[in-house]
């Protein structure tokens, strides 16, 4: 049994895919209200934040993969991320299941040097030192261990269904709805972006490969880095949409927050904009040189294939 918690979001329903098509028919999908993905999926719903009904989630499972995501609230990651990573810790270390950690780089310097799988930890706000703690929190587990598992790092996402991202709710949304995209603070610094369908492949390939575990692994991109400026131009020439953009100063996003708390929780992650994006998935691709990367381009093409 594969078990996926947080398996509602497109993270985790991708990686159902990923999991049926290459490696196992028994898959658990595990969150609050959880819908089939494949037809031969286990359904369970379960409060991650219950040790409990974490516990019970968990059991039988050989390998389990945490995708799940909360809220840009501050004070929600703060009070409910470290029992949330603290409750999955204690249920595989009992039921002697692997864990894959789907993890994000909130926790890394948010300046231009490549990142890499030995980047140090150095957040720039609340937000950030909740993920680097958790992880941490995670690597000392491996270290002791207590766990056999392995962190799955990825930058910002772009991709379809009901992925959640910056870029599809700033720039491919709106340009899909005829509507100028809004760049955040600066239209000529590199992104790198990784396509959710890479991510949750890459990840489901981890998790079966036995070696892969008491590591941490950059998940794989396109090392074809775009601008928004350019991103903008390639995903209006894919979605036959204007290239219409505006870049949102630091002001006026600083105004907006006044309004919106999600923009306010989401303050601490401007500074990256503001710079290059180097995320560096080196390691990952030297060891799955096999594995194929979806470009830029075609990842927009299967976006704009479901439709406007």
């Amino acid at each position: 049994m594969q078990t996926i918690l947080g398996a509602s979001g497109q993270i985790g329903q991708e990686l159902a895919k990923a999991l049926k098509a290459d490696f196992t028919e028994q898959i658990r999908l595990v969150s609050r209200r959880p819908q089939q993905v494949n037809g031969s999926d286990q359904l369970l719903s379960s409060d991650l934040l219950d040790a409990g009904q974490t516990m019970d989630a968990v059991a039988g499972s050989e390998v389990v993969y945490l995708t799940a995501g909360l809220p840009m609230d501050t004070a929600l990651w703060q009070a409910q991320w470290p029992l949330i990573m603290e409750n999955v810790i204690n249920a595989c270390a009992a039921h002697k299941a692997k864990l894959v950690f789907f993890d994000n780089t909130y926790m890394y310097p948010q300046t231009s040097a490549p990142q890499t799988e030995e980047t140090p930890f150095v957040p720039y706000g609340p937000k950030g030192r909740v993920r680097g703690d958790i992880a941490n929190m995670l690597l000392k587990a491996m270290a002791k261990g207590r766990v056999q598992a392995l962190i799955c790092r990825a930058p910002e996402f772009y991709g379809p269904g009901k992925t959640q991202s910056i870029t599809n709710a700033t720039a491919i949304n709106p340009l899909k709805a005829g509507k100028a995209a809004k760049v955040f603070l600066r239209d000529d610094t590199l992104r790198s972006l990784i396509y959710t369908p890479d991510a949750s492949r890459a990840m489901a390939l981890l998790g079966n490969t036995p070696d892969a575990f008491g590591q941490t692994w950059h998940l794989p991109c396109d090392d074809n880095r775009l601008t928004y400026r350019q991103l903008v131009t390639l995903a209006a020439e894919v979605l036959g949409a204007a290239p219409r953009y505006k870049v949102l100063k630091a002001w006026q996003l600083k105004l907006a927050g006044l309004f919106s708390q999600t923009l306010r929780d989401a303050a601490e992650l401007l500074p990256r904009y503001q710079v290059d994006n180097l995320f560096v998935s080196d390691k990952f691709k030297a060891r799955f040189p096999d594995f194929k990367v979806t470009s830029l381009q075609e990842g927009l093409k299967a976006i704009a294939a479901q439709g406007r």
